[in-house]
Order: C-alpha cells, then structure tokens, then sequence
C-alpha cells in the first residue's frame, strides 16, 4: 500500500431492495487530505460514510483505511476514526460538557486525562464559556461544533463529517470551517459529504462529484472548472421553454451545451456576452416568455449542470 494513501476504496457497491445506492465507486485519499464527496440528497455520499465507518457492510468492494481492511479490522479501523453524522448525536438534557465527559468515557478516558481534553475540545470549538449550559438551550449550529468535538475526544488520525453545515447559522459555519481547517493543518485527513458548494469550495483540497450513486469526477477546484472550459453560462428563466427553439439554439456553432431543468435553461457557450442578443430574439420570436436572464462564468454548480444536466439539488 502507497504510505501517502490512507484511504483506498476500490469498486465499491452497495444495493438495497435492488436500488443500487453505491454504484462502483473507487477512489483514495492521501494522508493529511481534506477530500469532499459533493452531490444532491440521495447520490449516495452517507451510505459510503457508513460503510468507511464499518456501520454498513458492503455489497462488493474493498476498502482499506490506515491499512486495516473494513471486513477484518473494524475494531482496529474505530480507533483511528473520528465521526461526525448529519443527525446530532448528544443528549439534550445534560450540558455540553457532561456530553463530552460521557463520550469520553465510552472511549476509555478517565480522570485528569479526560478533563484536559474535554477543555481542550471547548476551548477548539469556541464554546467553552457555554460548557456548563444544557445542550437543549443550543442552536444547530452550536450543537454541531459539540458533536465535532465529541468526535475528537480519543484523538483519532482520520475524520468523517456527514454534511457539516446543514442547518447551522453563518457564524457557526465559520467557526466549523476554521475548525476543520485547523486540524488539517495540525495533520488529520478529513473526508467530508456535502451539498453545499461553499463547503466543497472553501474546505477541500480535492472534489468528487457525485450524482445517483457514481461518483462521475474527481479533482480540484481548478481541475474540475477546466472541464467546463473558457466558456459563458447564460441562465435564462422562463415559464414554458419550446422544443423548437432549444434545438436552434443546440446547433448554434458557438453552443456548447444546452440544459433545461424545471423552467431554466442553461446554455454553455464561447463568447456569451457577444451572442446574448441574437439568443434572446430567437426565444422571443419562437413565443418564448423570458422572465430573467443572467451570465456567469463556470462555478461548480454549472459544473454539476454541464456533467448531469440537472442542477445540485438539495
């Protein structure tokens, strides 16, 4: 095994009922990476959370994480992960503190030891002068900054955060992302699922998009955004878009690409500014109402458009 890899998942398949929710996804991360697995509800990002967790086992696949294999070594494996699941996971009625000391236990802390690293933790997610107030009283933001750091408590090598940012106020995702950004630096690879761009732009050193199971691209920001190419998205709304015009506009030399998704369309073309005119008489004769348009460059969200055409949804 590479000792730059710390993660290595190869083929992996996971099927319910017959719904493939995993659909042969292979990939590795590097140790010290902070790789994102970005993708609508549904693409199956927390199934492949679950099964590197060793809490789902596999229809076929292999995955080998800090050299322990998922199927002989779970044991091994939860000793050098840390978790941290999109359903908060902390007893609301016992303060943050007694919360972090209860996990701590369960992790086999005790005495001094478990009180410096129960401060230690508050003091990191920036809630120690909350540290005696009940969990209950907390906002989703504030409650996501405990459960990270009840993941921290037996100081594992590896994190897992099932969609860190849902449901939390701006300030706390600052603080959460200065959070994970501080323990990547202090060396932890982080792997994270999301279907925020921010997320993914902000956090990651690399990108996997993911959409109904596969995982369909794999790179950086930069090398993801090369795919799109030196192009203008035009983003045009309108109530009822006819199939005549769209096919002009397809074989316009200039277009690149044409999306439609739920009364938007997307064109992906060179030179959009120069050719927005000519494109906007062609609707308008064709009956075509437009109520808004705009022009972008390539960002990930027309990314995800241009490989699915659909748009990230939530």
């Amino acid at each position: 095994m590479n000792s730059d890899v710390i993660i290595t998942v190869k083929d992996l398949v996971k099927t319910y009922n017959g719904h493939t929710a995993v659909d042969g996804v292979s990939f590795e991360i590097k140790r010290g990476e902070i790789l994102g697995l970005l993708g609508p509800n549904g693409a199956g990002k927390s199934t492949i959370i679950s099964i590197l967790c060793c809490l789902l086992e596999p229809t076929r696949g292999r995955v080998l994480i800090d050299g322990f294999d998922i199927h002989d070594d779970s044991t091994q494996i939860k000793k050098v992960i840390g978790v941290v699941p999109q359903e908060i996971s902390l007893y609301p009625t016992l303060t943050a503190r007694e919360n972090l000391v209860f996990y701590g236990r369960i992790y086999g802390l005790s005495g001094r030891a478990l009180k410096t690293r129960v401060e230690t933790l508050l003091d990191m997610v920036g809630l120690t002068e909350r540290g005696n107030d009940l969990l209950e009283g907390f906002s989703g933001g504030m409650k996501r900054r405990i459960n990270i750091a009840a993941a921290l408590l037996h100081e594992p090598r590896i994190l897992f955060l099932d969609e860190p940012s849902t449901g939390v106020d701006p300030q706390s995702r600052r603080r959460i992302y200065d959070t994970i950004q501080d323990l990547n630096r202090r060396g932890m690879t982080v792997l994270l699922t999301t279907h925020q761009m921010e997320d993914a732009e902000k956090l990651c050193h690399r990108i996997a998009i993911m959409d109904k199971g596969k995982m369909i691209a794999l790179d950086t920001l930069g090398g993801l955004l090369k795919m799109v190419g030196e192009s203008d998205m035009i983003h045009i709304a309108a109530p009822e878009i006819l199939p005549g015009p769209v096919e002009a506009i397809q074989n316009l030399p200039i277009v690149q690409k044409v999306s439609l998704d739920r009364g938007n369309m997307t064109i992906q073309l060179v030179r959009g500014r120069e050719s927005l005119a000519g494109i906007i008489e062609l609707l308008i004769s064709s009956g075509t109402r437009v109520e808004s348009i705009r022009i972008t460059e390539p960002d990930l969200e027309t990314l995800f458009l241009h490989l699915t055409g659909t748009k990230l949804r939530g």
